[in-house]
């Protein structure tokens, strides 16, 4: 049985989800794959979390070239979150014959073609699934099951702190302040939101989602971004006369020319459309593609075990081409 080494960069929230699924289930991926696996190394200085996540002290490091160029590591999965040292470490990685898993959608979006280009120059593979939705499996679907397809539209509720923000002004008239504390307190939004109320966090992912579903980079900074600050009890209450909600969506689309058009606001979505029913942290994504026509993807769009579900799934697929 082929055997493949593990290290995994942080034991954040998903890194610790990550490591907690790779553990739970191994015996069903094991016997799914055909490969016997293990986690060899964990790049971690808070032994609180190491502890937490039940992880032998003897494979833990504070070098992080140890799974980066190290012999016993195969494939590295990166969750330290934001654009550095976290892009410098996985075109290291993939430099040294190592293929990279992340659910770091801000390093992918700014440095989407190099991180592609090294996988591709070094033969090894770069799968980024949790960077878009958490648990949705929409970027694997796009670019493996629905490959066949010419996309034309692409759109989404792509961040769930704005999303359980606008649904509780939208439904129950609260003020855009309190449900804001109220997210924060469960979780859903940090202490500093501005990366998902103006809508930085979707940028991200819409720039991995265009790339992926039209073979076009475009940088998260030159997408037009409107975030959901401005949105009025006013806003709502005339959508709401037009049957429609109003939720911060990301949209791309190309035209018969070819041209593609992008942007990120808030906009009025009518009440029959599959993207209205999408509620509080809940994110979706519906694609448009020539064959298969309208498909929508809805989920969890974060947290430890569907962001790590993601990320395991990537881990299982590079796994299943080295047996």
């Amino acid at each position: 049985m082929k055997k493949v080494n593990i290290g995994i960069l942080g034991l954040g929230t998903v890194g610790g989800g990550t490591y907690d699924i790779l553990k739970m289930n191994k015996e069903l991926i094991t016997r799914r794959t055909g490969v016997d696996y293990c986690v060899t190394r964990v790049l971690e200085i808070n032994m609180k979390a190491v502890e937490a996540h039940g992880v032998d002290p003897a494979i833990v490091t504070s070098d992080v070239d140890a799974i980066l160029t190290g012999d016993d590591v195969d494939i590295v999965i990166e969750s330290l979150g934001g654009v550095e040292p976290s892009s410098s470490f996985m075109l290291k990685a993939l430099e040294h014959g190592k293929s990279v898993v992340t659910p770091n959608k801000a390093a992918v979006a700014a440095n989407y073609e190099k991180l592609t280009s090294a996988a591709k120059a070094n033969g090894v593979q770069i799968r980024i699934e949790a960077c878009v939705g958490g648990g949705i499996p929409a970027l694997t679907a796009i670019t493996e099951a629905l490959a066949g397809n010419e996309f034309t539209d692409v759109m989404g509720i792509l961040n769930g702190t704005t999303n359980y923000i606008m649904t509780k002004m939208g439904d129950e008239g609260l003020a855009y302040d309190a449900v804001l504390k109220d997210a924060q307190a469960k979780g859903f939004a940090e202490a500093d939101p501005t990366a998902d109320v103006e809508g930085i966090d979707v940028a991200n992912k819409l720039s991995i989602l265009m790339a992926l579903a039209f073979d076009k980079y475009v940088a998260p900074g030159d997408i037009p971004t409107v975030g959901i600050t401005g949105v009025t009890m006013d806003d709502i209450a005339a959508a709401k006369a037009k049957d429609c909600k109003i939720k911060l969506i990301a949209h791309a689309s190309v035209d018969e020319a070819g041209k593609l058009s992008y942007e990120i606001k808030p906009m009025e979505i009518p009440y029959s459309h599959p993207l209205a029913g999408v509620s509080n942290e809940f994110n979706a994504i519906y694609v448009t593609g020539n064959a298969v026509g309208e498909v929508m993807f809805y989920g969890k769009g974060a947290g430890a075990l569907p962001t790590g579900s993601a990320i395991v799934g990537d881990v299982i697929s590079i796994m299943k081409a080295m047996a």
